[in-house]
């Protein structure tokens, strides 16, 4: 592995390519992002090809085609141009196509701002195309986890034959930070793909194909999906926990929210308060399971996002009313700091009379 110094938005870029992406399908010219830039000079020496696109519909599009021809094919934007792309999302999963599409979201709804926020999630988990249809969405916090998840989402994508987005911020596109690269992957180490359409004339004829005029047809198509979601969500779930063993209030985030959230759990902690973190890495799934469980013990949450609120509503499923939770949100590209975030946590620490639980219980708080 190779150690570099390079923002979120490269390390994307660059895992892309080690995780054999020859294929990326960009904006319109003139709105390059910084991970366009790298691949629009690292992939011509590579066979590869960046084709900027004169809509965020055409690059879906184009996404999909190279996909059909079997190969690892990657496109970002921020929300407004995911907003366009959700049908040909919906086409991917329904054609069960392996694809991985990154949004480095911005302040909305609407035109908004181009700082960063958190309020894509909806968008991301929830998905805006028709029909039965999900997309895994990986959320990283740091730029050696925008690196290490790229090459995971590729290899779920492949695996499930499905599209995956990988859900991040303008913050983290622009943090530069030192990152392990891993190894670039040979092709034929690639997983064979059987079903694309490629070349080959010597091959019996293959076809893919959504629109089954007879509901049972379809029926059945949209029970397989299921299937497989099922087992998505059975095996795929990832999460981590910092200060867990004490603690009696829970701060949940994720992504740059969860980096800002650390540092004031860290804060708070050094002034006694029994604070520990939680961060989902799968924001679908959302690892609902492994979260219930640790309010068998903790029974108050915070959710800290950069946005009015989205994550708290699977947080709050997740637990089913075995714990309070409240919301700590800055929406419209407002980011918070560690400071403002341990204010925050500790009146609400204060407020739920945490601290005499840990007197009655023994413990200084």
């Amino acid at each position: 592995m190779s150690r570099q110094l390079i923002s979120g938005a490269q390390a994307l870029a660059e895992a892309a390519l080690r995780a054999g992406c020859r294929y990326c399908f960009g904006g319109p010219p003139g709105s390059l992002s910084p991970a366009a830039e790298y691949l629009a000079a690292r992939l011509p020496g590579m066979g590869g090809v960046l084709v900027p696109s004169h809509s965020a519909q055409a690059a879906i599009s184009m996404v999909m085609g190279a996909a059909m021809a079997g190969a690892r094919a990657l496109t970002f934007s921020s929300g407004p141009g995911l907003s366009r792309m959700q049908e040909g999302l919906s086409w991917l999963a329904g054609l069960e196509l392996p694809a991985v599409v990154a949004n480095f979201s911005q302040g909305g709804p609407g035109p908004g701002n181009l700082h960063p926020t958190q309020s894509d999630y909806f968008q991301a988990t929830r998905g805006g195309g028709h029909g039965d249809y999900r997309t895994l969405v990986l959320a990283p916090a740091s730029c050696q986890e925008m690196a290490d998840l790229t090459v995971k989402a590729f290899a779920l994508a492949d695996a499930y034959r499905n599209p995956v987005l990988i859900l991040a911020d303008a913050l983290l596109a622009q943090l530069i930070e030192p990152v392990e690269l891993p190894p670039a992957l040979a092709p034929s180490v690639l997983p064979a793909k059987d079903w694309a359409l490629g070349q080959g004339l010597e091959r019996p004829r293959r076809c893919l194909a959504l629109r089954q005029p007879r509901p049972k047809l379809l029926e059945n198509h949209n029970y397989k999906l299921v299937r497989k979601y099922d087992a998505i969500t059975r095996d795929q779930i990832a999460w981590q926990g910092f200060a867990l063993e004490d603690a009696r209030l829970l701060v949940v985030a994720f992504g740059s929210a969860a980096r800002i959230a650390k540092g004031a759990v860290k804060r708070v902690r050094e002034r006694g308060l029994k604070v520990g973190l939680w961060r989902p890495i799968t924001l679908w799934p959302f690892p609902s399971q492994p979260l219930r469980e640790l309010t068998r013990v903790v029974r108050h949450l915070l959710v800290v996002e950069m946005s009015a609120g989205q994550m708290v509503e699977d947080v709050r499923l997740a637990v089913q009313g075995q714990a309070t939770v409240e919301l700590y949100g800055r929406p419209g590209g407002v980011v918070p700091t560690p400071d403002q975030a341990a204010h925050e946590i500790s009146h609400y620490y204060h407020q739920a009379h945490l601290q005499r639980l840990g007197r009655r219980r023994g413990g200084g708080a």
